[in-house]
């Protein structure tokens, strides 16, 4: 089974610029491509990539997926669709069919004010569509009332493969622990849901990368969810606000390094091989 990056950007400043938080500052202002990746990914071994778009914006996603057929390395995309509009949705959804491969789709909820966002009518209605068709919706939720209506949509959509992002988001910079070890127990109880072994942008803004400190909330999560259900990703680009490509790879692989052999295969590539199908 090939070795699978399951989160990656790219970023073209002339095509669409990401909407990143005051605390990042012009750290991200530069352009990352198939040319920036290539290396790293010869670097560590990596075999394929999942593709996850950075902005709520379709032509973004359109960009993506015509990315996709053009490099081998990128298996999917997990793009965006609207879903507050459940015809529109559809309608993206025919619109997508057969520009590349999409794998699943995802809203950046944070930049919604409602935190009960993803539990709008129309919405859940939208994510029924996207289980219908087979697609996973992932989540990126930034605080505990985002989290929470995560998790009440997994449980009311069962037959949509839900995606957590980053593992929730672990406060690691303040060695914390509740209520984040709470919210990933609950979230592993639900089938339908598996996650990320990786870090997302709150984190990484105002951390450097110490594979010991993440340690403890990596374990926990693979422990909740099992290996089956967790899937490695180098969160590249964002990533290097804190680490370099290598050192946050080398650093996960370091600490699933205990684990069984097919537990290790499962977090490197089975786990998205078969969640995304692909």
């Amino acid at each position: 089974m090939p070795v699978i990056d399951c989160h990656h950007h790219f970023q073209r400043l002339a095509r669409y610029r990401a909407a990143f938080p005051p605390a990042v500052g012009d750290r991200m202002d530069h352009d990352y491509t198939e040319d920036d990746l290539a290396p790293e990914l010869a670097a560590c071994g990596i075999d394929k990539t999942i593709l996850v778009q950075l902005l709520n914006n379709i032509g973004e996603t359109e960009d993506c997926l015509d990315l996709q057929t053009k490099l081998d390395y990128v298996a999917g995309v997990v793009g965006w669709v609207p879903l507050a509009d459940p015809a529109e949705c559809e309608t993206a959804l025919q619109k997508l069919d057969g520009r590349g491969k999409l794998v699943g789709i995802r809203h950046l909820i944070a930049y919604e004010p409602d935190p009960k966002w993803l539990l709008q009518p129309a919405v859940l209605e939208s994510l029924r569509i996207l289980a219908r068709a087979g697609l996973v919706f992932e989540g990126i939720p930034v605080n505990d009332a985002q989290f929470d209506s995560l998790l009440e949509m997994t449980r009311r959509v069962p037959d949509l493969k839900v995606v957590l992002n980053h593992m929730g988001n672990p406060p690691v910079p303040e060695d914390g622990w509740e209520p984040w070890a709470s919210g990933i127990a609950r979230a592993a109880d639900l089938p339908n849901m598996s996650v990320k072994l990786s870090v997302g942008l709150a984190l990484v803004v105002r951390w450097k990368w110490d594979t010991e400190a993440l340690r403890k909330y990596a374990d926990f999560t693979i422990e909740k969810f099992s290996p089956n259900r967790v899937m490695i990703g180098s969160n590249w680009p964002v990533i290097l606000l804190g680490a370099s490509f290598q050192e946050a790879w080398r650093g996960l692989e370091a600490i699933i390094a205990p684990l069984s052999a097919a537990e290790r295969r499962a977090i490197m590539g089975d786990s998205a091989a078969r969640i995304y199908a692909i």
